[in-house]
């Protein structure tokens, strides 16, 4: 009786795979970082990569895919495919009951986001600002992506009986969001030359500022 062979180099494939779409998302990430989405081919990542510009095709299709794969990844830290929301950190910011505790907590996750971030989300908006119709569209859907979490941090104060009276739950996400924004971030610690521990200190106080009632 004749059994089908089994194959054995599918996992090491997979593994390569991986490993080839992980180099071409940090070179992305870099260069837009450093020279802009625009000036940014996918020749110049496939060469930085070390793979050919039809590697970098194959594995996102075209260069608005393989953007919104690298800003996802530079969000997360990593390519694993659990959601921010889901991960370790995040379950125990909620998992605070103290309203000034969970504000500074999601001051301190903003922080390490931005410094992951930042510098490639300031190069996406400064695009968009240039009328670029990939970037416009970017920036729309992660504008309105981090108004939707801003929210769930302040149904969670609002939960703890702590939000300002009078203050509706869509004005607090506005306060929140615009603290939390990356040009806040830019203009503190490159523009005046804050610390990092400065700005997340006086980021958590200013949300509780904010929206936390007196």
């Amino acid at each position: 009786m004749n059994l089908p062979k089994r194959s054995y180099s599918s996992p090491v494939r997979a593994q390569q795979a991986r490993l080839t779409r992980r180099r071409i998302l940090e070179a992305a990430t870099a260069l837009i970082a450093a020279d802009g989405y625009a000036s940014t081919t996918v020749a110049a990542v496939a060469s930085a990569a070390g793979v050919s510009p039809q590697t970098v095709y194959n594995a996102f299709t075209d260069k608005p895919t393989l953007l919104k794969a690298a800003y996802d990844v530079a969000i997360a830290g990593d390519d694993e495919p659990t959601p921010l929301a889901e991960r370790p950190e995040v379950k125990a910011l909620y998992e605070l009951t103290d309203p000034a505790d969970f504000l500074h907590g999601y001051a301190a996750l903003g922080r390490t986001l931005l410094d992951r971030m930042g510098a490639l989300a300031l190069q996406l908006a400064a695009g968009a600002a240039n009328g670029d119709p990939d970037l416009i569209a970017h920036v729309e859907v992660t504008d309105e992506e981090r108004a939707i979490g801003t929210l769930f941090v302040v149904r969670r104060v609002d939960a703890l009986g702590a939000l300002a009276p009078g203050l509706s739950l869509e004005r607090a996400r506005d306060r929140i969001w615009t603290l939390n924004s990356v040009h806040v971030w830019h203009l503190l610690t490159s523009g005046r030359g804050w610390s990092g521990d400065e700005y997340q200190q006086w980021i958590g106080d200013a949300m509780c500022d904010a929206i936390l009632a007196r």
